[in-house]
This record gives C-alpha cells, structure tokens and sequence, in this order.
C-alpha cells in the first residue's frame, strides 16, 4: 500500500525558523534535506539543449565507463580465481576435502553478506571513488596472499577478507550509475559493466591456460594465478583513487558549468545525485515497500545456482576433458555472458517497458540445458558440455533485475537500503549455493541441478509480479488529481559574498518514490 507523500519539514538547523513574509512564501529547507545537486541548479530556469546533453554524455562515458568496465572484470576474474586454481592444483597443495572447497565460496559471500550494510553506509557517508579505491587495494592485497596459503585455514581467512571488499563494489556502481545517466542509460551502462564478467572469464582462461605451462620449483601454477591476478588489481586501485570521480558535482574532468550541466541532465529521473544524512523515514519506507522485498527474493533465488562459478572447470572436467582443454573450454562461458547481456540490455533500451518481458525470453534456452544436462547419456560429451554452456544465458535477468531496482527507487538513503538489501539476498543466495555439490551427488549431480531448475522456474514468475506491481501503482498515480507543487527555496551564497535564496525543482529535494507523486515507474 502506498502511503501519501508526508510535508517536507524544515530541520532545526535551517533557518526557515526565522518568520516569513508574503514574497517569501513556500517552504524553507535546510541544504542537509535536499539533494547535494541542489545547489548547483538551484534558480536554474534555462533548460539544456539536447546536442550539449550529448555531448556531455559522451563525455562521462570516456571517463568513467572505461574504469567501471575495468574494475568489474578484474573483480569478478579476482573472485573465480578458486575455480580455476582447483583445475590447476590448489586442493591437493592445501589438501581440501571437498566440503573445504566448498566452503571457501560459502564465507565469501557470508562475509559479502555481512559486511554489505556497513559498506553501503560508508557508501553514502564518504566519497564513492575514494572508498571504493580503498577496498579495491585491500582486495588485491587479499588475493595475492592467496599464494602463501598452505591450508584451509589460510584460504578461509582472505577469502573473508575478499568478500568485505566487494560489498562496496556492485553497490557503489549502481550509486554512481544513477548519479551521471539517465533512467534509460542506466540499462544499458549497467548491462555494459555486468557484461565484464563475461570477458573475466575469457580473461582468466587464457592466464590459466599460460600458468599451466610455467614451470617454478616451489611454486605451482596456481600460485602464479593469484600473483598475477593480484599484480592487476594494485594497479588499478591506484588507477581508481586518482581518476574516478566521487560525483557529478566535484567531478575532475567537468568544467564548473559542465557539472550543473551534468546535475541538471538527469532531472528526469527525479532522484537527484546524492544526500549524505542519513533519513531513518527513508529507511522504514524501504523496508516496507512490498517491491524491495520482491526484488529480493528473485535476486536469492536467481543466485542459488551462481555456484556454478566455481563448479564450472571441475563439472567440465568431469566429461572427460583434460586441464588444458578444461581451463580453454571455460572461456566459451564468458563468451555467452558477454552476448546475452549486451542484447539482452539493447533489446530493453529498444523496446520500451519491457525489462521484464525480456528477461523471461532468456530463461528458456536455460531451462532446455538444465534438462539436456540431466537427461542427455553420460557418453555425449559434447552434448553435456552444449547444455552446460546453455545454463548461463539467463543471466541478462539479474542484469537487468538490478537496472530495473535502481531506476525504480528514489530518496537517496532509501536507495542505498535497497541496494544493500538486494544485494544481501545475492550474498545469501551465493552462500547457499555450493552445499549443494556435494560428493555423494557425483557425477550427474541431479540433486543440484534439480534446485537450480526450481529457481530459474521461480525468478521469471517474480520479475512478472514485480512488474504488475508496479503497472498498478502507476495508473492509481495517474489517476489522482493533479496539485499544485509547493515552492521550495534554499539559501545560497554568491561570488561576492552575498546569500540569497533560490527556488529548487522538486526532483532535487531528495524525496521517495513513494513521496514523490509526480514519479512513475519505469517498466
């Protein structure tokens, strides 16, 4: 039920206090309630030409895309770097019983979920690129010492430490999304990223695949692969903390006029860019808004069969393929993930309102592998190895799950709740998902493959509740009557020293979707 947007009251710092007179009326805020783009665009009446919003697009693209494209392929490289080193030897140098193996992908995604809140509030209280840099070294520094493992112990302890870091990565990128794109640029710029994972994987082979032939006395090929891949990730946090931007409105590679430009290019969404203060109102919306909880629930169920991740290499060796063909092989996954995502994402930009719809196509060429791989005779190798290539193609669903969620949300500390939540469903559907694989279950593994069949039955039915939700809030929305918006003024100080107040559009007060009733949900 969504409940009517209360009043906006004025805090006890600002100075709306002082009486007002008639040429003053409206409502006072303090600059602690509104967006941090308030005041750059604050009495701005011109509106921005069409030609100089593109152009500043194409400019943000070349700053930041370029790094997002980056981190998000090294992390998620960084994180599967345990698939690969099983291939390459890693259980039998640390001597890991199965349960062991599998473990080590259940803390990561315990300590992610742990963790994830507390980055998310850091998230909103500290500059974004500057802590996100932060982590990104941490992780590096955690991935290397992989190499010097001897023992579960060992592995348990950074991997903990891998999983703290990357809460701020996934939630970070979606808060930065929303600041520098539009709702519709969102999908696609999400998408793009996302897609990296793909590349990851391509990645992460061939350095497998080079590995196996380096031959060190005391040190094995595995050991190599998280030196290596630990080696890029320094670099790049380095890169992060002097490049990346924190916001459009401090951003180092936007002239002045270029960053209200770039504040007031996004209007349309009508969620600002950031507010640093905390609003527990914002949070008990947040967790009493039925489509957080919907959303939720699809992104636990969609990554229960995540696990996957690590179990790929040694599911494909057990067809039959050798460590060399295996760690070569596992590089046509990254292939499907960049395809599916890229038109999955071009095909929701193209065809308007139909994220959902569009997510649903991709199920299904990943419920025919799930049955091929179980029905298929263990002699087909090709076969088996077909079908397990077609189980990933539903991955546009959470991509565009997770675009979908940030376009849909406003009022800047409820999107970081939401996030948070979102993501913890993630981190839990993660955890759970290597119990799965266990050795008794060996070697169709229907068990597991039966529950991942039941997720992907059930992600599909959410994504088209979720949109009948929201269908039904937009068209109660339209059909109220339509108020006159109140004025809002903030207080401003000019070049010379001199503070006068300004009118604020309502898309910069930092309001809910819910207080919001000029918001309409995008489909």
């Amino acid at each position: 039920m969504v409940t009517s947007p209360r009043p906006l009251k004025p805090t006890s710092e600002s100075s709306s206090v002082v009486p007002r007179d008639k040429k003053h009326a409206g409502v006072f805020l303090s600059t602690k309630d509104v967006d941090t783009g308030a005041q750059l665009v604050a009495g701005l009446t011109s509106t921005l030409d069409p030609d100089e919003a593109l152009r500043l697009r194409r400019k943000i693209d070349r700053h930041i895309m370029p790094l997002m494209c980056a981190m998000y392929w090294i992390q998620f490289m960084d994180k599967t770097t345990l698939g690969y080193a099983a291939v390459l030897g890693i259980q039998q140098a640390t001597k890991l019983t199965t349960n062991e193996y599998n473990w080590l992908g259940t803390v990561f995604y315990l300590s992610y979920l742990f963790f994830e809140y507390p980055q998310n509030l850091a998230l909103q209280r500290f500059p974004v690129g500057k802590w996100m840099s932060i982590n990104i070294f941490i992780w590096a520094v955690a991935l290397a010492c992989h190499a010097a493992c001897k023992n579960f112990t060992g592995l348990l302890v950074v991997r903990l430490l891998l999983g703290a870091c990357e809460g701020s990565i996934t939630a970070g990128f979606l808060i930065v999304s929303s600041m520098f794109y539009t709702r519709t640029e969102q999908t696609l710029r999400v998408g793009y990223w996302f897609l990296m994972n793909g590349f990851a994987q391509i990645i992460a082979g061939f350095i497998s695949f080079g590995v196996l032939h380096i031959d060190t006395k005391g040190f094995e090929p595995w050991q190599w692969l998280m030196i290596i891949t630990g080696i890029m990730t320094v670099i790049l946090a380095i890169l992060f903390w002097f490049l990346f931007p924190d916001s459009p409105t401090n951003a180092w590679f936007l002239t002045p006029d270029e960053r209200v430009k770039a504040v007031q290019r996004i209007k349309e969404n009508q969620t600002g860019v950031e507010n640093k203060h905390f609003k527990t109102e914002q949070l008990i919306e947040a967790l009493t808004d039925p489509k957080t909880w919907l959303f939720a629930l699809f992104s636990a169920l969609d990554n229960v069969p995540n696990s996957l991740t690590n179990q790929q290499a040694l599911i494909i060796a057990s067809f039959g393929f050798n460590d060399v063909q295996t760690t070569l092989l596992s590089c046509v996954g990254g292939v499907i993930e960049i395809l599916t995502i890229f038109t999955g994402v071009q095909l929701a930009t193209r065809w308007p309102n139909s994220r959902a719809y569009i997510a649903v196509i991709y199920f299904v060429p990943t419920w025919c592998g799930i049955l091929l791989v179980n029905l298929l005779p263990w002699s087909d190798q090709v076969g088996l190895l077909i079908s397990q290539f077609l189980t990933s193609v539903s991955v546009p669903g959470f991509v565009l799950a997770l675009s979908w969620l940030n376009s849909v949300t406003a009022g800047h500390t409820k999107k970081i709740v939401t996030n948070a939540i979102m993501l913890s469903a993630y981190c839990i559907g993660n955890a759970a998902g290597p119990f799965m694989w266990k050795t008794q279950y060996k070697p169709r593994y229907h068990i597991p493959w039966a529950v991942i069949g039941a997720c992907y039955v059930a992600c599909p039915v959410l994504l088209l509740v979720i949109r009948t939700v929201l269908v039904r809030e937009n068209r109660i929305r339209d059909a109220e009557p339509v108020e006159n918006s109140e004025e809002y003024v903030i207080e401003r100080f000019t070049e010379d020293g001199k503070c006068v107040e300004v009118k604020v559009d309502k898309e910069y007060l930092d309001l809910t979707d819910r207080q919001n009733r000029d918001f309409r949900y995008v489909l």
